[in-house]
């Protein structure tokens, strides 16, 4: 597919900035910064995906990876939010059109959340469902206007949209790393949900949509990771860069060096692998074996970037694990995201990308 350019490369530059100058803050106080989310939405992340028709950029998934590689250069936590807000709207694509028309009918920015475990408990009613039930992990909650939720109706898993006035949100997120993406619990309490504001889970996973945006319908499995790894190889960016200035002026030992020579190598080949993610994607080459890869790619990824950020700290020695260091915040960002179950061997490629390789 041709790259195209919807100035969110430009855009993503000036919310790095500004993320970065807020980043300690956020660290501190578990939020971005209202305006680092102001930011984020003004620069397109959360339209990325949405249909031209709608006021969406109808992007590529080449650009927006390059986009949350800039951000997460300034702050992780912002790259996250950033992403997932992209990819958000891309599961809200997969709603009948009468939901499109819903949930961006004031503007295409609309910031969108997911929890893609089936947690809660759907009933089938007259014109929708009746849903209940709370959601573990939910980043950027804090300032979504949506929610997309999966639940179970009977045997089958389904996704409800709700507006924010229809749940509640629990402040559980204490990670120590990416503290400011609000990944807090929602709670839902026998609420309303009109037919077109949901759909079956098995769409999203096929990823077949009415919609004739091609982003809406990618199979799950091809994203492989990629929502989770981008923000993660901007973080290690952006550690890799916290290093070099810690160490700028000061003699080199040869460990040191050795360190970081090596952790430049991983975080380079970490992002050249998420790149040929997004490229397949893109290039709509799914087959078993680009898909798998794909998997296989967000996990080993997740796994040499915490070595990568493991040696930056060491070539940093003590100056870099002050409590005013990026490094040491970004050494703790890339660690906790990388943990994020799509990115762990087990459950997203140890099954697939075998059996690829098998037949």
């Amino acid at each position: 597919m041709q790259a195209q350019d919807t100035g969110l490369a430009a855009a993503a530059e000036k919310v790095k900035l500004l993320a970065a100058e807020h980043a300690g803050q956020a660290d501190a106080t578990r939020k971005l910064a209202p305006e680092v989310v102001e930011a984020l939405r003004e620069a397109g992340f959360a339209r990325h995906f949405v249909a031209a028709e709608r006021g969406g950029a109808q992007g590529t998934f080449a650009e927006l990876t390059q986009g949350v590689f800039t951000v997460g250069q300034g702050c992780a936590a912002a790259a996250w939010c950033a992403s997932l807000s992209a990819y958000s709207s891309r599961f809200a694509g997969h709603l009948p059109q009468a939901g499109h028309e819903e949930l961006w009918a004031s503007s295409p920015d609309t910031f969108v959340v997911t929890a893609l475990p089936p947690m809660g408990k759907g009933t089938t009613i007259d014109g929708g469902h009746r849903l209940s039930g709370r959601w573990t992990y939910v980043s950027g909650v804090d300032f979504a206007d949506w929610a997309l939720l999966c639940g179970v109706v009977g045997e089958e898993g389904r996704f409800f949209a709700l507006p924010r006035k229809d749940f509640a949100v629990l402040e559980t997120w204490d990670s120590i790393g990416m503290r400011a993406t609000s990944s807090h619990t929602v709670v839902v309490d026998d609420v309303f949900v009109p037919e077109h504001l949901s759909f079956p889970r098995s769409d999203m996973l096929a990823g077949t949509s009415w919609s004739p945006v091609p982003s809406h319908n990618v199979p799950f499995q091809a994203v492989g990771g990629l929502t989770f790894a981008a923000p993660t190889v901007g973080a290690a960016m952006g550690a890799f860069d916290a290093c070099v200035a810690v160490l700028n002026g000061k003699k080199q030992s040869v460990t040191s060096a050795v360190d970081l020579v090596r952790a430049g190598a991983q975080v380079d080949s970490a992002r050249m692998l998420v790149e040929q993610n997004a490229k397949v994607i893109d290039d709509r080459e799914f087959t078993p074996a680009a898909m798998a890869r794909n998997e296989r790619n967000g996990a080993y990824t997740a796994e040499v970037l915490v070595d990568a950020v493991g040696g930056l700290v060491r070539a940093a020695g003590t100056s870099g694990l002050a409590e005013g260091s990026a490094l040491q915040r970004f050494w703790r960002d890339v660690v906790s995201s990388s943990s994020h179950i799509a990115l762990r061997y087990e459950t997203a490629s140890a099954r697939t990308y075998p059996a690829s390789l098998f037949g």
